[in-house]
């Protein structure tokens, strides 16, 4: 097979942001779009077909594989019928509203034989990639302690504002604190111990506040999106080693090592072609829809991205917010 024919589902800022990377890919090519706006999925579309018809894309058996940029609340029906119908299925974070959705998709997986990946773009974002290589090489030392930090204005462009409604989005905590849930997972394994608080609004768990143990190495997560419309979006980290200290934060990734002058490691970037949104170059987007159709086309496990691991983020995720929420709870009277 010289390229998988993708349909893509939703035309939003991720549909577009998808639609790109697609475009640059020798694996993969985008044949249809799918929203129930057609103009919206011209847009985005190329030389692609366009339907406002799921039904169209689950019986047209040129396709190989789906790939959903869905709201949240539409993940797992819309994973469950790609997968039965015999896709493939990319699916955007975060995987499902709860364990129990998520599970179903990973047994319709399972049963259909057909490979799942929820898209995960922060295990792939080339500066979370050399800190995951500094820890795993150990080349500074043990890490001590990491500092995750995501926050942003709230998401006022989401269709229909399904983001404003914690029915359908999970609130921020689900849709943009996970990413640092997740990553956290993925470099460190299961954590130990989890103590969370945070912000709770009408649009739910706004803002995060996590700490995460695993052994003797602790982890502190902020994200949210309930700062003023006019603040900026920001995403850093700093890893402190026991010969050094990564630092993300308003700047070029640096490297600082005991006795050493600081390193500004040299990373290759895929400029956006306008897609909007708050980043400003396909970074991670680029490099997880590469990894899901190499491991495709090799027929290579998803060893780096599980759908049992982001069964496990969500799970982690979804803790979190219950102890937000438990201690937002008013006293009951004994």
């Amino acid at each position: 097979m010289s390229k998988y024919k993708v349909g893509l589902v939703g035309a939003g800022f991720m549909g577009r942001m998808h639609a790109e990377v697609i475009g640059t890919l020798d694996s993969a090519e985008l044949t249809t779009v799918c929203d129930i706006d057609l103009e919206r999925a011209k847009s985005i579309a190329g030389s692609a077909a366009v339907s406002a018809s799921f039904e169209d894309l689950l019986n047209d058996p040129a396709l190989d594989v789906l790939d959903l940029c869905l709201p949240t609340y539409l993940h797992a029906e819309f994973t469950i019928r790609g997968l039965e119908a015999g896709k493939h299925v990319i699916c955007e974070k975060p995987m499902a509203m709860n364990t129990e959705e998520a599970k179903r998709m990973i047994a319709a997986s399972e049963k259909s034989g057909r490979r799942l990946m929820i898209a995960h773009c922060i295990r792939f974002w080339p500066e979370y990639e050399i800190l995951t290589e500094l820890v795993q090489s150990k080349r500074l030392g043990k890490l001590l302690s990491l500092n995750l930090t995501r926050y942003g204005a709230f998401p006022t462009w989401s269709w229909e504002g399904w983001l404003e409604d914690e029915n359908k989005s999970g609130g921020g905590a689900l849709d943009m604190h996970i990413h640092d849930t997740d990553y956290a997972l993925y470099l460190l394994g299961e954590p130990d111990d989890i103590r969370s608080r945070g912000t709770v609004d009408a649009k739910g768990a706004s803002h995060a506040f996590t700490t995460m143990t695993f052994g003797d190495v602790v982890v502190q997560a902020e994200g949210g999106w309930n700062l003023p419309s006019s603040a900026p979006f920001k995403m850093a980290f700093r890893a402190v080693f026991e010969r050094g200290l990564a630092n993300f934060d308003g700047g070029p990734l640096t490297v600082y090592e005991e006795g050493k002058e600081p390193v500004v490691p040299e990373i290759a970037r895929m400029a956006s072609k306008g897609s909007g949104g708050n980043i400003s170059d396909l970074g991670g987007y680029y490099y997880e829809l590469a990894y899901f159709y190499d491991q495709l086309k090799s027929g290579q496990p998803q060893s780096k991205l599980t759908p049992e691991s982001s069964l496990s983020s969500l799970a982690t995720c979804l803790e979190e917010i219950r102890q937000i929420k438990a201690s937002h709870a008013p006293a009951v009277a004994v």
